[in-house]
């Protein structure tokens, strides 16, 4: 059975990119495009990692997971920003991972691939 990614990207093409290329990978891909829709999803069933854009309008990525830690302390997150500054708040140090975003996807699929297998970022 594939793994399940969630990805969570207030961005029409960035979200349309992530679950092309991780589904040409062969993974089951669910997208939501804020927090509420993201919270939905993790209720209904849980992924098996979910990527988390920070930087979205509403309730961001930051608040959002701190609300999946809540549900599901064990579940990995790889927050996925064009922002390095988050590194240093210290909720982002509760995600799996923490990938720069860039034109390339290649870190992030490395990045999730290594978080599914169980290893640090």
């Amino acid at each position: 059975m594939a793994s399940e990614i969630l990805i969570v990207e207030d961005d029409d093409s960035e979200r349309i990119l992530y679950e092309d290329v991780f589904t040409a990978r062969g993974y089951e891909v669910r997208v939501a495009a804020d927090a509420e829709a993201a919270l939905q999803a993790i209720r209904e069933r849980r992924p098996d990692v979910v990527v988390l854009d920070i930087n979205m309008p509403g309730k961001d990525g930051l608040d959002l997971l701190r609300e999946v830690m809540d549900i599901d302390n064990k579940l990995p997150v790889v927050l996925n920003t064009a922002y390095s500054a988050y590194q240093d708040n210290f909720m982002s140090w509760s995600a799996a991972a923490y990938v720069v975003k860039s034109s390339d996807p290649a870190e992030l699929i490395d990045t999730v691939q290594n978080v599914l297998r169980g290893g640090a970022a």
